[in-house]
């Protein structure tokens, strides 16, 4: 891989001083206007990036440090994550540096340049929806980067670590057809990222597998978190010829299908993707897809830590079972 450009590499393109680059790069004044633009090209040439740490290292000693963004650190599934991934870096001496974009592409993209500029020696990332061709290798230099939860499929692979996203969906959803459903509504986030396109087309292989035809006006596509799953909700049951269950992509909009349920209070059989706290005390049967999210961000951290021990080859893709558990109702 090509070593991390210097301030020094920097110097040599752009015909000046290292002095003068380290002025350029703290935006010192006393500085040549046309030389400045000199440098700055060459710092765009080269993907140079400010070292905050390179002071306290030595050549070649490694920062212990391993950076990762996730979309939501709120979430109890990125929190999981990153509680795996801690664990294994501990294990190898490291310490995790955790940040959240807020599923945001520009704070996701400042994110990684702040901790690349910190020396991290990997980075680990749940990537938010967006173009992700700033990725390159001149960017991340030697700094190996692993994705989780949602590939990234432009012209640069990584190493990524997913769910079966489209099996539990599919298992999921067959299972509400077995008990007896043939309308079943489905409210889903967001098509464009990953996780969701996956879980809605195992939504609709279930009903093809089950000859079942699907009908537009049971599909909620772009409702995002609790309240708009809540008004899907209320749109579903109001419909003319209501389903007679409903399948949520992930456990956030469960919840809000969940208000909308006790909002209007008419209660149909549930499923998800994703487990969540009292799925196993509601007056409804609650089908959920679960799986171990602590023991992805163990398996991301494994193969990270895997390349930066020398481990080389082409990008895989590892994709980690879910199991699809039925609660039954509680009655009153």
């Amino acid at each position: 891989m090509p070593s991390r450009p210097t301030m020094h590499d920097v110097a040599r393109l752009a015909e000046v001083s290292t002095k003068t680059v380290s002025r350029v790069v703290n935006d010192e004044p006393r500085v040549d206007p046309l030389t400045r633009e000199r440098v700055v090209q060459a710092i765009a040439t080269l993907g140079f990036q400010r070292n905050e740490q390179a002071r306290s290292l030595r050549p070649g000693q490694r920062s212990t440090l391993i950076g990762m963004v996730t979309g939501d650190l709120g979430n109890p599934f990125y929190s999981a994550i990153a509680r795996g991934i801690d664990e294994v870096g501990r294990l190898h001496g490291y310490l995790l540096l955790s940040s959240s974009s807020e599923e945001q592409p520009a704070r996701e993209r400042q994110l990684i340049e702040t901790l690349l500029r910190h020396n991290v020696d990997g980075l680990l990332i749940v990537p938010a929806a967006g173009d992700h061709r700033y990725l390159t290798p001149t960017m991340l230099t030697d700094v190996p980067l692993l994705v989780i939860d949602r590939p990234i499929t432009e012209e640069h692979a990584f190493d990524t670590v997913v769910l079966e996203n489209r099996q539990g969906a599919f298992e999921a959803v067959t299972a509400l057809i077995q008990a007896g459903h043939r309308r079943i509504g489905v409210i889903e986030g967001d098509s464009e990222v990953y996780t969701g396109s996956e879980r809605m087309q195992g939504y609709f292989s279930a009903l093809k597998h089950a000859g079942i035809t699907p009908e537009a006006s049971l599909v909620r596509r772009g409702f995002h978190g609790g309240s708009q799953a809540e008004r899907a909700t209320h749109d579903l049951l109001n419909h003319p010829e209501p389903p007679t269950a409903i399948f949520a992509t992930n456990n956030r909009i469960a919840v809000g299908v969940l208000s909308g349920m006790k909002g209007t209070g008419t209660w149909l059989p549930l499923a998800c993707f994703d487990d969540f706290e009292l799925a196993d005390m509601l007056p409804v049967p609650v089908t959920v897809v679960t799986y171990d999210a602590a023991e992805m961000g163990r398996s991301a951290a494994e193969l990270l830590f895997a390349r930066l021990n020398g481990l080389a080859g082409e990008p895989v893709t590892k994709s980690l079972p879910v199991q699809v558990h039925t609660y039954p109702a509680v009655r009153s």
